[in-house]
């Protein structure tokens, strides 16, 4: 039958979904057929990262050097920040909240001299290194053209907005340069559309591998952890974000339709870069504005990710609980205060918020390191709410931030959210 015109086999949510019950069905009955899908999970996951830096590059710098009034940039992007960091921190909180009334953890009575050492120490590695001062020094690449190589998402951003600058000092000169950036972020969302239709085989091959290699069974005794993080994440979407988004004049349940189709390719992929440029793409046929969309989306993925604090606050004092290492009020305060700095900068590839994890624990000493290896078997499918958080959050604050800018009325929303 059909369903907006398109017979329901030709809709690509539908695709992805039949892909990620496929996937898991084989992961399931047929283990290592399903890890021998690992590539084409792999092959999307880049093809979509290809795109990233053009789009962010081209939207980013026409918006801006379009708008020609760097008071505005300067007022979005203080808007932004604060946006963020009130958001982020709600989010902490809550993690940390739930964690302490549902006690996941207690009754574990882990022995820490049983644990592998080696499993966390990998991660533990990885996370050095991740203090606040490295992570602006990053933001500066060792080239102009590093970061188009790399895909590192706050340098591409860095770039983009000092191109902007240098082209609206040219004035009127600067007119043919912009329609030819216009035209190359056309082409650019076009090669996108294109790539996307490959989806389902992506979420296909990325399911197949995480369930045939892990298992369904590697969510065991960590159930529970699990289940109150998805309860959490779904509360914090649908009361924190929801709330955000009345106020702003909107449903949440009709923008999470809106991108329905974002949302099912990040719980296929695990990864939320993945949606980046459909969730740039959709928020400007909303109605908000190309610079605002370009400034907040991508450094979004490195400040507002609520997935990730609500996980990094659950986490960790799970792993407190379960190996019975006692945290006072005065040690929770101090964990959030250090999330709220480990947390940013951690972009939205698989497994970065397992590896700020890591860094988050490195810097509280009395919670064992090793015992991180405790989540290493779940920490896949803890990915998948996380990214599907990140994605949503950015998407909401991208909307809120124009209606606050007066780019689009609340009737012109509803009606594009309607359709």
């Amino acid at each position: 039958m059909p369903i907006s015109g398109k017979p329901w086999y030709r809709i690509l949510y539908i695709q992805v979904l039949i892909g990620v019950a496929l996937g898991i069905g084989i992961g399931a009955f047929f283990p290592e057929i399903g890890k021998s899908l690992k590539p084409l999970g792999d092959a999307f996951v880049k093809l979509v990262k290809m795109m990233i830096a053009p789009i962010i590059f081209c939207t980013v710098v026409h918006g801006i050097a379009s708008m020609g009034d760097m008071k505005k940039l300067g007022r979005v992007g203080f808007k932004t920040l604060l946006y963020f960091e009130i958001v982020s921190t709600l989010a902490l909180l809550i993690g940390l909240v739930v964690v302490n009334v549902l006690k996941p953890g207690e009754g574990f009575n882990i022995d820490i001299s049983t644990l592998d050492p080696s499993l966390a120490n990998g991660y533990a590695q990885k996370a050095k290194g991740h203090s606040m001062i490295d992570f602006f020094l990053n933001i500066i690449p060792s080239t102009i053209f590093s970061p188009f190589f790399n895909g590192d998402l706050l340098q591409i951003l860095f770039i983009s907005i000092l191109m902007a600058f240098a082209i609206t000092l040219m004035g009127e000169k600067a007119k043919p340069i912009l329609d030819v950036i216009d035209t190359g972020s056309k082409v650019f969302f076009n090669l996108m559309n294109i790539v996307v239709k490959f989806a389902p085989l992506g979420a296909f091959g990325a399911m197949g591998f995480t369930i045939g290699n892990y298992g369904l069974g590697a969510l065991g005794k960590l159930l529970e952890l699990m289940i109150g993080f998805y309860i959490t994440s779904a509360l914090f979407i649908f009361i924190v974000l929801g709330s955000i988004s009345w106020f702003a004049g909107f449903s949440i349940i009709r923008y999470l339709s809106f991108i329905k189709e974002e949302i099912l390719l990040v719980l296929g992929t695990s990864s939320s870069e993945t949606a980046l440029p459909g969730m740039m793409e959709k928020s400007i046929k909303l109605g908000c504005s190309p610079s605002t969309v370009g400034l907040v989306i991508p450094s979004g993925y490195s400040f507002n990710l609520d997935g990730t604090n609500i996980y990094l606050c659950m986490a960790a004092v799970f792993l407190a609980q379960a190996t019975n290492t006692r945290l006072d009020l005065g040690h929770q305060l101090t964990l959030l205060l250090v999330a709220m700095i480990s947390s940013k900068g951690s972009s939205g590839v698989t497994g970065a918020g397992f590896i700020t994890l890591a860094a988050t624990l490195a810097t509280v000493p009395s919670i064992p390191i090793e015992s991180l290896s405790l989540l290493i078997g779940i920490d896949r499918f803890m990915s998948e709410c996380r990214a599907i958080t990140n994605l949503i959050g950015n998407g909401v604050a991208t909307v809120v931030i124009s209606r606050w800018e007066g780019e689009l009325t609340k009737e012109q929303l509803n009606e594009c959210l309607q359709k």
